[in-house]
Order: C-alpha cells, then sequence, then structure tokens
C-alpha cells in the first residue's frame, strides 16, 4: 500500500484532519469512564441527585460532541478512500492501456480486468479504515491502559499481561491469512476468465451442446475459490472469539482483585466501574483492531497485484517523430523475424518485400502459417526480434505510436464493433469525419447497401459487440472504419472470410478503383480474392515459401499451387 501513497497527493488534508477528529472522539471515550467513576463515587454514594444530574449532562455533551468529530471523520475519509479510488483506477487504465500486446498477453485480460475493479475497491477499502479506525483504534488500546494505570498500578498489571497475548494472535493470524488472501485473487482471476469465456463464446458453447460440461468447470473453480475464502475465514474468525475470551477473564481478574483492593481501602467502587469501562474499551478496540488488520490484509494483498501492473513497463518504447514523407516506400520489410514472448519458436523468419504506394499485396499462407502475426508487426503492436521495418522510408521504431498508428488502417482477423451508433464507430480513427467521408467509406466497403435500409442511416444503434448485425454485416463495417479518413496504409485481416463471392468482388474493385493511392495489405485464405494482387506473398510456418504476381507463382511456387488447386477444384 505504501507505493501506492502518489494517489493520496491530492487529499493531504483529509488524510490528516480524518485521523484527527477520530482521535477526539477517542479522547472524549476515554473522559467517559472518569465521569461515571466521579457519578458513582460523589453522586450515588453520597446521595447527591443534582451532582447525578449535573455528571450526566457531562456525558451527554461528550457523547455529541463525539457524534460530530466521528461524522466529520466519515465525510473526510469516505472524500480521501473515494477519490483514491478514482484516482489509482484512472491511472491503472492509463497504464494498461500503454502496453503492448505482449504484455497483455502476460497478464491476460481477466486478470487486468479483476486487478482495475476488484483489486482497486479493496485498496480503497483499506485507505478509508486506515482514516477512520487505524488511529482510534491502537489509541484507544493504549489510552485506556494508560488511564487505567493512573487510577492504580497494580490493579492494571492485568492489561499488561492481556495485551502482548492478543498482540501475539494478531501476528499470528496475520501471518497465516496473507498468503491465502493473494491465493483469493489469483481464484477471482479464474473466475473471471470462465466467465468472460462462457459469456463470448455463449453461442459456440450451445452449439456444441457443451453447457453442463462448463457449468461443471465453473462449479469446480467456484468451489475452490469457497474453499479458499472459507479457510481464510475460519482463521480469521479465531480472532474474535480468542480476544473476547482473554478480556473477559481480563475482567474477572479485575472484578476479583479489585474488589480485594476496595475492602483494603485503596480503590472506590467507582473506580472498579472505570477499570472494567477501560477494560472493555480495549476489547472493542481490539477486536475493531483485528477486523482491520483483515482489511489490510485485504488491501495489501490487493496493492501488491496492482503495483506487479505499475511495475512493469510498456515493451515497445514510443518513438518521437512526427515527420511523414509520404512519396518514398510505404511498406518494406527487411529481414525481419519475430518470436512470440515465451515462445520457443520463430513467428515469422526473415520476411522481405517492398510495397508501395497504390499497390495491394496479397499475404496467403495455412492456418499458424504467420499471416496474423505480419499483420500486428506493422502498426507495431509487437516489436521485432531482427531485422527492419520502415513506413515510408524510416524505421517504425522512430515514429511516435499515435503518428504510426494514424498513418494505417487496421481490419482485424475478428470484427470488433463497439456500443453506440454507426457514426460513433466510423469516426474512432477521425472524430471530425462528416457524414459524405462515412458513407463514402460504407460504398467501398460494400455496407451502404444494408446501411442505407435501416431506419435511422448511419445514426442506427450498435449493441455491444455488434451482436445485432450479420457477419458480413460487422465485417463490411470494421472495412469502413478503417477506410474514414483516407489512411495511406490500409491493412486487410482476413477481413472478407464472412462475405460471400459477389459482395468480396465488388470490394476488391472498390478497392481497385476508390483507393489508387493507398498502399494495402490483403490477407486472405482465398486464392481468388489475392489473385489481382500485385504481389502476392506467401506464408508456410512462418517463412516466406514464394513472392510475386499469380501468374508466376502457380509455376514457381508449388504450396501457392496447392492452395490455389485445392480451391479451385
Amino acid at each position: 500500500m505504501f507505493k501506492l501513497r502518489r494517489f493520496l497527493t491530492h487529499y493531504k488534508k483529509e488524510l490528516i484532519l480524518g485521523p484527527f477528529f477520530k482521535l477526539l472522539e477517542a479522547i472524549f471515550e476515554l473522559i467517559v469512564p472518569v465521569v461515571m467513576a466521579k457519578i458513582i463515587d460523589n453522586g450515588i454514594g453520597k446521595n447527591d441527585a443534582g451532582y447525578v444530574w449535573k455528571m450526566s449532562g457531562v456525558i451527554v455533551i461528550l457523547g455529541v460532541c463525539g457524534l460530530g468529530f466521528a461524522l466529520t471523520c466519515q465525510f473526510l475519509a469516505a472524500k480521501c478512500a473515494y477519490g483514491f479510488g478514482t484516482e489509482l483506477r484512472n491511472a491503472l487504465y492509463s497504464h494498461i492501456n500503454r502496453f503492448s500486446h505482449g504484455e497483455i498477453d502476460k497478464f491476460g485480460t481477466s486478470s487486468l480486468i479483476t486487478r482495475i475493479t476488484n483489486d482497486t475497491i479493496l485498496a480503497q477499502n483499506g485507505v478509508n479504515m486506515f482514516i477512520r479506525l487505524a488511529v482510534r483504534a491502537p489509541f484507544l488500546i493504549i489510552g485506556a491502559a494508560v488511564m487505567a494505570m493512573m487510577l492504580d498500578l497494580k490493579l492494571s498489571i492485568v492489561f499488561l499481561i492481556a495485551a502482548p497475548i492478543i498482540t501475539l494472535i494478531i501476528v499470528w493470524v496475520m501471518k497465516k491469512t496473507v498468503p491465502m488472501y493473494k491465493k483469493i485473487q489469483k481464484g477471482l482471476d479464474k473466475i473471471s476468465l470462465l466467465t468472460r469465456e462462457n459469456l463470448e463464446g455463449v453461442r459456440v458453447i450451445r452449439a456444441f451442446s457443451r453447457q453442463e460440461e462448463e457449468k461443471k468447470k465453473f462449479d469446480k473453480e467456484s468451489d475452490e475459490l469457497a474453499a479458499s475464502s472459507i479457510i481464510a475465514g475460519k482463521v480469521s474468525a479465531i480472532l474474535n472469539p480468542v480476544t473476547f475470551m482473554i478480556m473477559n477473564l481480563g475482567i474477572v481478574a479485575i472484578l476479583w482483585f479489585g474488589g480485594i483492593r476496595v475492602n483494603a481501602g485503596h480503590l472506590t467502587q467507582g473506580e472498579i466501574t472505570a477499570f472494567v469501562n477501560y477494560m472493555t474499551q480495549i476489547l472493542l478496540a481490539m477486536v475493531v483492531l483485528a477486523n482491520l488488520i483483515v482489511v489490510f490484509t485485504k488491501a495489501a494483498s490487493s496493492a501488491s497485484r496492482i503495483n506487479e501492473v505499475f511495475e512493469t513497463q510498456p515493451g515497445i518504447i514510443t518513438g518521437n517523430d512526427t515527420d511523414i514523407d509520404l512519396n518514398k516506400t510505404a511498406v518494406e520489410f527487411n529481414d525481419v523475424s519475430f518470436k512470440y514472448p515465451g515462445a520457443g519458436d520463430l513467428s515469422l523468419k526473415n520476411i522481405s518485400f517492398t510495397l508501395r504506394k497504390g499497390q495491394v499485396l496479397g499475404v496467403i499462407g495455412g492456418t499458424g502459417s504467420g499471416k496474423s502475426t505480419l499483420a500486428s508487426l506493422v502498426p507495431r503492436f509487437y516489436d521485432i526480434s531482427s531485422g527492419q521495418i520502415k513506413i515510408f522510408g524510416k524505421s517504425i521504431e522512430k515514429y511516435s505510436l499515435e503518428t504510426l498508428r494514424k498513418l494505417i488502417g487496421t481490419v482485424p482477423q475478428k470484427a470488433a464493433l463497439f456500443s453506440g451508433t454507426i457514426a460513433d464507430n466510423m469516426r474512432w480513427a477521425k472524430p471530425d469525419a462528416t457524414e459524405d467521408e462515412i458513407i463514402s467509406a460504407l460504398k467501398i466497403a460494400q455496407a451502404w447497401e444494408f446501411v442505407s435500409k435501416l431506419p435511422e442511416g448511419i445514426y442506427t444503434h450498435i449493441s455491444q459487440g455488434g451482436k445485432n448485425l450479420s457477419g458480413g454485416q460487422r465485417q463490411r463495417l470494421t472495412i469502413a472504419r478503417a477506410l474514414v479518413g483516407n489512411p495511406p496504409i490500409v491493412i486487410l485481416d482476413d477481413s472478407m472470410s464472412a462475405l460471400d463471392y459477389a459482395t468480396d468482388l465488388a470490394l476488391r474493385k472498390a478497392i481497385e478503383s476508390e483507393l489508387s493511392d493507398t498502399a494495402v495489405i490483403m490477407i486472405s485464405q482465398r486464392a481468388t480474392t489475392l489473385q489481382n494482387a500485385d504481389n502476392i506473398l506467401v506464408l508456410d510456418d512462418g517463412e516466406a515459401a514464394g513472392f510475386g504476381r499469380h501468374d508466376d507463382l502457380l509455376k514457381c511456387c508449388q504450396e501457392y499451387s496447392e492452395i490455389y488447386k485445392s480451391q479451385m477444384s
């Protein structure tokens, strides 16, 4: 938690004043047993009703003031804790957005979601409870012990024996539960992963009638999480009964030995009552402290997971060059090799090609040959292992990531749309795109045909992930989104797979006629989609098995010839 203190910078006033007001409340609470002792000894003992009423008024005043201080502290604690949580969540989200695909793959999407939601809330609760109780509970314990010593030093030995025993129990519980709470957080990650996979793949699960198997898998992970939580709960549950037992035994000892001291004339009955009140205050403060430790343990576990994200620096360091010479070669691969983080073998080996403006490069190959990997290297989603990639004559490492990615319109293999209108989705690359620009892109992508028939046109609402559209419609809209703003480079990563042959052909003709100054990388499984490309790169197990035009490859590249003939037959 200490490493996250930077998020409290704007809440120093609340961080100081909150515990201060709670301290005042605790001071007033420590005065009450002394007033009670005086009421018993001087009021009830001497049958002085006036004195009893007067001192009762003092107790009421102390209570009202304590309530005011407590409410003030609650307000300051809430303001500080929720402000801390908001800043932490924003910073964590911003930091994650700087990650390359490699760091996101390392943590996993579900784990990052758990850290930015559940872990942030637990850290926020830790700050809230620190302000409200971290000062009050220890102060009450120490203050009650000191006040008891001032009343009678010999009888206060009971406090000095009980306190260390309880402290040892608390330390033991902490040592046991901290690793358990870390394990629980990892269990939450697994639950989140399963939930995400099942909700995203619900159609596939139902298509294969795998509901029962997935339920069993979820139940297993859920049961394991419940078992871990129960074990941690059982250990934590030891705190309250053991502390109550020790403190109640302490109260018995106070009454026993206090009675002897009263008979000897060293203590009054009121002072014995004060002693019991102080013992009760210590008991309650110990219980609060024990629960506080559980909250801090969870917060510390969550904070370590959050710090793990913050300590992971983005593997891709952005450049600062923003100058672009659009007259140079659009894309150039020079002996490029790439290996995914943690993978054993290279996914791409010694790939070289050039692509100029107005040209189309087709990329074809079998499943797992490295086509999508190649597409992800151009916008620098990953850094290459060796070689060099140039965009318009400069290494992509020299460009700022924002500048580089504005040059490229990327259409991913899996069509991804976001909740909002069609127009909102079209304006991702160019927020100020006009309706005419959007419609032009939709026409090139062969999407205007169905969008124009919708009641609200480009202002039709799209549900999350485009679930209210067909697969082909989603693909055409993602292609249109990439074309808005006329980027000089367009990458189509197998983004025509859901289109029929007629639409595929119309789209290719539109690209050829409307994007005459655009460099296009077109990845596809269909040889017919690529046969009119200026050049075709054939990939086989990450290596270039052939490069050239369609007719030449049919003669000299066995892999391409086999793909083409298998599809034509």
